[in-house]
């Protein structure tokens, strides 16, 4: 397995087994309170994560399969580094600024059942055995496009590198959700 391949691998891992650690033992009304009206609940982040990774599960099937082919504009879009520099530095965990998302990346309005906990790990079992049919040898500097943003490419690598640290960056927000003053700590059945 490539070495980028292996670290986004286990950062995945890691990522699934913390917010087990952290948010398992949470109730309903725990997972959905929110600190403010406009701010995501720990069942948001996680909700926003197993929604905007989804999309690129089937980018990651094309590249283990070799259907995937640059179009005209991956070949000529001279700002995949941009966009791949400004992600990770973006998503990186230590940048506490918030950012935007688009539209079809929002988590859901409504409440979020407790299996919430045991979907994410298994979505990030999903990206995991997404990841490791990549082939041995695949060229981490190919172009894809964002499924987000239809006009945002980046490489391959860049990708590897900010999809684990998006999940780090909302693990993080969720923890600080779960710590804020007002969170609901006594167990109650919802």
């Amino acid at each position: 397995m490539n070495e980028q391949v292996k670290t986004a691998v286990s950062d995945l891992k890691q990522n699934a087994a913390d917010v087990k650690a952290e948010f398992s033992e949470l109730n309903v009304g725990q997972l959905n309170w929110q600190a403010a009206e406009k701010s995501w609940s720990v069942a948001q982040c996680l909700d926003h994560l197993i929604v905007t990774h989804s999309m690129y599960l089937p980018i990651f099937e094309k590249l283990a399969s070799g259907e995937c082919k640059a179009t005209v504009w991956q070949k000529i879009s001279p700002l995949s580094g941009f966009f791949g520099r400004f992600l990770i530095k973006s998503l990186d965990p230590k940048n506490l600024k918030p950012i935007k998302t688009a539209s079809k990346a929002y988590p859901s309005s409504s409440e979020i059942d407790a299996g919430i906990i045991d979907r994410f790990v298994l979505h990030q079992k999903e990206m995991i055995k997404s990841l490791a049919r990549l082939p041995d040898g695949i060229d981490t500097s190919v172009i894809v496009t964002s499924p987000l943003m239809g006009l945002v490419t980046y490489s391959l690598a860049d990708t590897l590198t900010f999809v684990p640290m998006h999940c780090r960056r909302h693990f993080l927000q969720a923890k600080r959700v779960a710590e804020a003053p007002g969170f609901p700590n006594r167990i109650e059945e919802v």
